[in-house]
């Protein structure tokens, strides 16, 4: 074989690879851009409505169609775990209540995905992602999602999630549940979506869902909102409630929306708050709470403000700490203030806050179990131990250490307990984030969210390396985070949080940089195998 003829196939093979590999990304462009609802928010949909151009059928069955072939086929995502089979007939009902004249408020007819961590009662379980609750039917609606059902909010299916809402064990893989597998980023399948509200965010970025609630102990809402290019709320602890949602920690837990808007998650916040005597801390939001938080949204949101600039999360990645000081610039020139903080608490109350999520989960798990009835599947967290060692996935990729740990402590009226909660709640409240905004006369603290998502790999663990959640997580305070920008073609969020109930605004801040930027754009799913 000549030297020229070898070169000669050289170059047809590579030029055909080219072809191919052109053609199939072109082709998953086109698929997975060919959605009537592509980019829709709550607005366009129930304008439609109105209009008469779809019902709340046609609507709910081309997510759904959109979940089959974009989630459980294609790219598979894996971000639903269950799709819910009454989503049709409750579509069915609400459109009938449309013809007759009644309008249940702005999310009706509107597909809401709920983490699966979540109770509903109907036919689908909620398993926490753990295979030992696979066929767990709770015996009544978690308060929220009784909430968004009397708004008219569709709940097409439950979210995968991190197993146990990522507090399982050591090496643990945001997004991995032993019931779901593991969750994709759809901007890169090959990359992480952050936990553990991993498909909630991923199934909303992904236009699987309109709207999708997480819940958050410490970054489960703000860090996959911002991997995976949408807007997430963590409200204040208490101003959602709690009951009926798997529980790691009573102090820090709350659930929250999350959608390619933030005035779709605001739209969202407003049909699930309200006082429930199930969950004390809600006890708290009375006179505090709005049923519409549109009204804060407001375009000139950052002029004649005074912004923290939070300095902990810089110098670990100096792509985000440039893409931060851009957006500092451009708050700047909207008619806000900036002023830097570098350190909000003590080294201490991460540690406090670690020792008294222990205590609570253990707690928090049994009761929820207890719940369940008596047909439960398991009835305390030793049985829940047992069982994972028993399993032949459950331990494949990371251990339960925390659940052991959690196992050893005492009740909540430990000594250590009630001593690591008073130290927590101080120093990362009246000596934490309500010192530095009463001192600098702050309005609000910003910081980057996060960095680009990592390579998911599930034999190392997580590769978290900027984050800015604690603080306001900690203290049980707001946090909103919004797209800021893209490094490398990979999303990264900014965080607006502030003192308790102080949503209003936060809602105002957020609102004015994020419809001053528009950085949200729909993903590609590069790297599709």
């Amino acid at each position: 074989m000549s030297k020229l003829y070898r070169m000669l196939c050289t170059a047809f093979i590579i030029a055909v690879m080219f072809s191919c590999q052109n053609s199939e990304t072109k082709t998953a462009e086109k698929d997975v851009n060919n959605f009537k609802f592509l980019e829709y928010d709550i607005a366009q949909i129930s304008q439609g409505y109105k209009d008469g151009d779809f019902t709340v059928k046609d609507v709910v069955q081309a997510y759904l169609d959109r979940i089959e072939e974009i989630d459980h086929n294609g790219p598979g995502l894996h971000s639903v775990i269950f799709v819910n089979p009454d989503a049709i007939a409750i579509a069915e009902q609400l459109d009938k209540e449309m013809k007759d004249g009644k309008l249940r408020g702005p999310m009706h007819g509107i597909p809401v995905l709920l983490k699966d961590n979540i109770d509903t009662q109907d036919k689908m379980p909620c398993t926490a992602g753990s295979r030992v609750l696979a066929n767990s039917f709770p015996l009544k609606d978690s308060f929220i999602a009784q909430k968004l059902r009397e708004a008219g909010a569709v709940i097409i299916g439950k979210a995968n999630l991190s197993e146990w809402a990522n507090f399982r064990g050591e090496l643990s893989t945001s997004g991995w549940s032993g019931v779901g597998g593991q969750t994709k980023n759809p901007y890169d399948l090959s990359r992480n979506p952050c936990g553990s509200s991993s498909g909630s965010a991923a199934a909303v970025s992904a236009n699987l869902t309109m709207i999708a609630i997480g819940t958050e102990t410490n970054g489960s809402i703000v860090c996959p909102s911002h991997s995976n290019g949408i807007a997430g709320i963590k409200p204040t602890v208490g101003l959602l409630s709690r009951s009926g949602i798997i529980p790691i920690s009573f102090t820090q837990d709350t659930p929250g929306p999350m959608g390619r808007t933030l005035r779709d998650a605001a739209i969202c916040l407003g049909a699930m708050v309200g006082v429930d005597p199930a969950d004390s801390l809600t006890l708290a939001s009375e006179g505090k709470y709005q049923t519409d938080y549109t009204q804060f949204l407001k375009e000139d949101g950052l002029k004649g403000k005074r912004i923290g600039l939070f300095k902990e999360p810089f110098g670990i990645n100096f792509k985000v700490d440039s893409l931060m000081m851009r957006t500092v610039e451009y708050i700047k020139s909207q008619g806000a203030e900036v002023i830097e903080v570098d350190k909000i608490a003590g080294d201490k109350v991460g540690d406090w806050s670690f020792q008294v999520m222990l205590y609570e989960y253990k707690d928090g798990l049994n009761k929820y179990f207890a719940s369940l009835g008596a047909g439960a599947p398991l009835k305390s967290v030793e049985e829940l131990i047992a069982f994972n060692l028993r399993d032949s996935i459950e331990l494949d990729h990371f251990d339960q250490k925390y659940l052991e740990m959690a196992q050893e402590k005492g009740d909540l009226n430990s000594p250590e307990y009630l001593e690591a909660l008073k130290g927590m709640q101080k120093g990362m409240r009246a000596d934490g984030i309500d010192r530095v905004m009463n001192q600098h006369k702050l309005d609000a603290i910003i910081a980057p969210t996060g960095a680009p998502a990592w390579k998911t790999d599930l034999t190392n663990g997580d590769a978290f390396h900027v984050g800015s959640s604690s603080p306001a997580a900690i203290s049980g305070y707001p946090n909103i985070t919004v797209p800021m920008g893209f490094i490398d073609g990979l999303p990264v969020g900014i965080s607006f949080f502030g003192r308790a109930w102080s949503e209003p605004l936060l809602l105002e801040i957020a609102y004015g940089f994020e419809s001053g930027t528009k950085k949200r754009r729909a993903p590609q799913f590069l790297n599709a195998q």
